[in-house]
């Protein structure tokens, strides 16, 4: 089986990191056993040099925003624009941000605070890799920035009114998805915990601790994900006759 790339953009917090898995070892998870996977420590200027070489890649979440002024984030950027119809795509979070701001989006620190907690999205369109078939999605989030400006060759495929562009697809080889499908609740929760009162107001981290132990729909878009990546094939690299 071909590789899959992790991207790995951000970290845990540190006083979280002794508790939790970091993010390249939850996307492993989601994946399964048996999935090769490849780390990059993005921030460190690493990405593959041959998109075509893996199978597909997975842009993690991060701390940074897409319009920080940090090296590692042009890089990126440049990378997803040379890796798109090569490979497939997907991005998660600060992943699910990039992707919309390399193909023509804008990003922007919301207005609206933050989103934290468990959210539910609308799903706006029927894909083939969608199986078990959902008509909404109960994920945890944890994000202050959105996409508010969608590509124009972008399809919405989730959306929520809180997160109009929650869920992107461009073609059939990039998708993305504002939530954090891999994030246990634990982590989220903790996530929240750990932002209380000096980066989120205590009646937004009581509301988003309490939805946590709602019942949740990662399985189902952990099995949407693994289905795009690993059950259609991977887009075909062609010499330009068409052939």
């Amino acid at each position: 089986m071909t590789r899959i790339a992790i991207l790995e953009a951000g970290h845990p917090p540190e006083d979280l990191k002794d508790d939790f898995d970091d993010y390249p070892a939850r996307f492993r998870a989601l994946l399964g056993e048996g999935v090769p996977t490849t780390r990059f420590d993005v921030q460190n200027g690493r990405l593959p040099e041959d998109p075509a070489a893996f199978q597909g890649a997975i842009v993690t979440g991060s701390a940074a925003g897409v319009y920080d002024d940090l090296p590692w984030i042009p890089q990126l950027i440049d990378w997803l624009r040379a890796a798109r119809g090569r490979t497939r795509l997907v991005g998660i979070c600060f992943g699910h941000q990039a992707m919309a701001h390399a193909f023509g989006g804008t990003v922007e620190k919301s207005d609206k605070g933050w989103g934290v907690g468990l959210h539910r999205y609308d799903i706006r369109s029927d894909e083939p890799w969608m199986h078990p078939r959902a008509r909404t999605l109960s994920i945890p989030v944890s994000h202050q920035d959105q996409v508010v400006t969608a590509p124009p060759d972008a399809r919405v495929i989730a959306s929520s009114g809180f997160t109009p562009y929650a869920g992107l697809a461009w073609g059939e080889d990039a998708i993305s998805f504002q939530c954090h499908p891999e994030f246990q609740p634990e982590y989220a929760a903790a996530l929240v915990e750990s932002r209380r009162g000096h980066r989120i107001a205590d009646a937004v981290a009581d509301e988003a601790v309490a939805s946590l132990a709602r019942p949740n729909d990662r399985p189902v878009l952990t099995a949407w994900i693994r289905a795009f990546l690993l059950l259609t094939p991977p887009p075909v690299e062609t010499d330009g006759s068409g052939i």
